[in-house]
């Protein structure tokens, strides 16, 4: 069987690596070298450099949906086309390509968390468990049917990384298993419950914004979920220059579900502020608060609290959160 895989991201790697050793990968194709940090370097993707290390052929069109991508998909002659974090959405003129078929290993149990975010959504849901699920692509954005999937536990302390690569290294099997069947002509396949879909949209950098009103639960769920991308944030109140600065905030973060607060403590209002971090009122019904213990300000590096107060000043009794003005 000769596979084409479609992918970008790093967690789409193992799966390469698997399908190369399994010799049926013929090529890869990948997003554009884009442009990367401060000075702007052009990067290749990460994939694309492993693959170009084993000796994989690469494409990198700009649209993939375009004739000439559509040329040079056909060129490699695949019997199946596997998408995996790829970035562009295709047309059902790719999709036919492969003689066999054309599916994605998606990192979520479909039909929850369909879309980019599926890994942010799962954690910041609080789902018991999540996994890797294999199905025929379709139009409709991870609709298709499913082959097979691959689930794991979640032991609710996981951010966003930690999971990424822990469902990185647990694809390959499913995918695998999918490839074989295929090959074999042995796959069932399981339409989806629409009644059960989620949608887990891309995110923006403006979504890591903390809204402190919500439960103390559901803002640390909010900050392990969005670590690294987009990360999560806040705003205080700077004595220096009497405006508000952004403060980027890190797991860990502790949880005081019951903690007995002061008559007057509002959402975003610090109760403490020591070596210990800082604990900050929540809302909600049952309120509660959470402890930070490591914070970045602006223009600085990340820190815990204690080199934070070295320069900084935030005392109990201020209010985090979003400038009135914004």
């Amino acid at each position: 069987m000769r596979i084409v895989m479609m992918a970008t991201g790093d967690i789409a790697i193992p799966s390469m690596q698997a399908l190369h050793e399994s010799g049926k990968l013929v090529a890869l194709i990948t997003q554009p070298d884009r442009p990367v940090g401060r000075h702007q370097v052009l990067t290749a993707p990460l994939i694309k450099q492993k693959a170009i290390a084993k000796g994989i052929p690469v494409a990198q069109p700009q649209n993939v949906r375009s004739p000439e991508a559509l040329q040079s998909l056909r060129k490699f002659d695949p019997d199946l086309v596997v998408v995996m974090a790829y970035g562009q959405i295709l047309s059902q003129e790719v999709i036919d390509v492969p003689r066999v078929a054309c599916i994605n290993a998606h990192a979520s149990l479909l039909p929850r968390h369909r879309g980019a975010a599926c890994i942010q959504a799962a954690i910041e849901a609080g789902d018991d468990e999540t996994g890797i699920t294999i199905i025929h692509v379709v139009k409709k954005l991870d609709a298709g049917d499913i082959i097979c999937r691959a689930k794991m536990r979640l032991r609710g302390t996981e951010t966003a990384e930690d999971l990424h690569d822990a469902l990185a290294d647990l694809a390959p099997t499913p995918l695998m298993q999918a490839v074989h069947a295929l090959e074999q002509g042995q796959t069932e396949r399981i339409e989806q419950d629409e009644n059960l879909m989620t949608y887990a949209p891309k995110l923006t950098r403006a979504d890591g914004c903390i809204d402190w009103t919500q439960p103390a639960f559901q803002v640390a769920r909010k900050i392990r979920a969005y670590h690294s991308w987009p990360g999560t944030y806040t705003f205080y109140p700077s004595v220096k220059s009497g405006s508000d600065k952004a403060l980027k905030i890190f797991p860990p973060v502790d949880v005081y579900a019951n903690l007995v607060k002061p008559v007057d403590a509002t959402p975003g209002m610090v109760l403490e502020a020591g070596a210990d971090g800082l604990i900050v009122s929540c809302g909600g019904v049952h309120g509660g608060a959470v402890r930070i213990s490591t914070l970045q300000p602006p223009g600085a590096r990340k820190m815990n609290v204690e080199s934070f107060f070295a320069g900084h000043k935030i005392m109990p009794g201020m209010i985090l959160g979003m400038p009135e003005s914004q």
